[in-house]
């Protein structure tokens, strides 16, 4: 299982048996509306706060896709999530609601990736049969736990990015049609000093890059084996650091394949700064639009690089820089 440095290969490939995406109204007028599973015209979500609106679409996602997978809820023995909340407290409140034994992770916004490995990693080891993973994001949410309150209307400048209103959950199990996850590699923390909330793509970009490499390094093949090699939310201008970094260090991923989901999320005219980031923002991106693309027979390989910045307000008061962290998981049909 274990090969290279830092990855895992699945020799019984895990499959992804039902995955789905819920969205807020803001992702409603996106470039990938048609992908998702539900979309919100309220906000809100009929709640009376952004978290506890966050917790409502996490719990939808999860329960549908449960309910596509065709498998009951007590046969799923596990529940692996996180999220950008303190004490990551949607997913934990989620798991109150599911009521399946549960594993909370902190990846920031790598967590979709980080739980979908862990999920595999746990069915490939037979010490589930069937595990459900997610996560979620809020823009009201974490624009008040990181920056500023949105009603607060303060001024951004064009690095920053639009955290995305939505959860996304997928089911592995051992046996069925789908997708199925064939590796994963399992991200270093890498800071480069950056210390700007309003520039999160540069402080994650090296970490994306780090990650890349290690791939392709302990797998021995090349980026053209894959149709679509996504980051999680690095946006655009993270996404073109990372691009420069790569050609730098002699690692030629073809612009054709490479690409970002918070590049693609959103229309060219929505005020979204940079684009795209949160924990919802990969999450919906591969459990909604990749995932269909795969099951549709256009894409028969895709390489997620889901990355996180590994900050708090309380570090954040203490001047500390931002940490990254990126996983990848590959996905083949």
């Amino acid at each position: 299982m274990f090969t290279g440095h830092q990855s895992w290969i699945f020799k019984s490939k895990p499959v992804i048996l039902a995955s789905s995406a819920v969205g807020g109204p803001f992702e409603a007028k996106g470039a990938l509306n048609q992908d998702f599973d539900t979309l919100h015209e309220d906000i809100w979500v009929g709640q009376d706060s952004f978290e506890k609106a966050e917790k409502k679409m996490l719990e939808e996602a999860c329960q549908l896709t449960i309910k596509k997978s065709n498998i009951k809820k007590d046969e799923i023995q596990f529940f692996v999530s996180g999220d950008l909340m303190n004490q990551i407290i949607t997913s934990s409140f989620t798991a109150r609601t599911l009521g399946i034994p549960y594993f909370g992770v902190f990846g920031a916004c790598s967590s979709s990736m980080e739980g979908l490995a862990l999920a595999s990693l746990m069915v490939e080891s037979k010490a589930a049969k069937y595990v459900i993973t997610g996560t979620s994001s809020h823009n009201g949410s974490a624009e008040k736990q990181f920056r500023y309150p949105t009603e607060y209307g303060s001024q951004k400048p064009p690095t920053a990015q639009w955290t995305v209103t939505g959860a996304g959950a997928a089911v592995v199990g051992h046996e069925g049609n789908g997708p199925r996850v064939t590796s994963a590699t399992i991200g270093r923390v890498i800071d480069m000093g950056i210390s700007d909330p309003f520039n999160m793509g540069a402080a994650m970009a090296p970490a994306a890059v780090d990650t890349i490499e290690a791939h392709f390094r302990d797998f021995n093949i090349k980026p053209s084996y894959y149709d679509v090699i996504a980051t999680g939310d690095l946006g655009k201008v993270g996404h073109q650091i990372a691009s420069n970094l790569l050609e730098e260090h002699g690692l030629e991923v073809p612009a054709n394949i490479f690409t970002d989901c918070g590049k693609i999320i959103y229309k060219d005219d929505q005020p979204v700064f940079a684009g795209g980031s949160g924990c919802g923002c990969s999450a919906v991106v591969t459990y909604g639009h990749f995932l269909k693309r795969m099951q549709k027979g256009n894409l028969r390989r895709i390489l997620i690089v889901a990355t996180g910045a590994l900050m708090s307000p309380m570090s954040y008061q203490q001047k500390e820089s931002i940490p990254g962290v990126a996983h990848a998981v590959s996905i083949e049909m």
